[in-house]
């Protein structure tokens, strides 16, 4: 079992960036295709990205391409979002989340995805 950790959350001002880091301990994370989801208050979760285990391939959520990045190191066991041009509708808790199953194909469904971390609180203010 891979435990989950996020961190780099925070207060952030409309168009400023933040970066989440999601560490991973207990098993080598590059088994593991890794998504980002959030969800807001009063909201569903909701995939935002997601990145295959060797990281040659990717997927996002439409409002967020072109302004989000999702990569990873696996020798460092960890994943990262790059959040730019924040947006208030952006504000959200983000959960990274692994998907332990050999398949090939990144899923955006929450329940594709295994262990999840607790996840960050991100704030944007207008």
């Amino acid at each position: 079992q891979v435990q989950l950790v996020e961190s780099g959350g925070g207060l952030v001002q409309a168009g400023g960036s933040l970066r989440l880091s999601c560490a991973a301990s207990g098993r080598t994370l590059n088994n593991y295709i890794m998504g980002w989801f959030r969800q807001a208050p009063g909201k569903e979760r909701e995939f935002v990205a997601a990145i295959s285990r060797s990281g040659g391939s990717t997927d996002y959520l439409d409002s967020v391409k072109g302004r989000f990045t999702i990569s990873r190191d696996n020798a460092k066991n960890t994943v990262y979002l790059q959040m730019n041009s924040l947006k208030p509708e952006d504000m959200a808790v983000y959960y990274c989340a692994a998907d332990r199953t050999l398949r090939s194909n990144i899923q955006v469904g929450i329940p594709f995805y295994d262990y999840w971390g607790p996840g960050t609180q991100v704030t944007v203010s207008s």
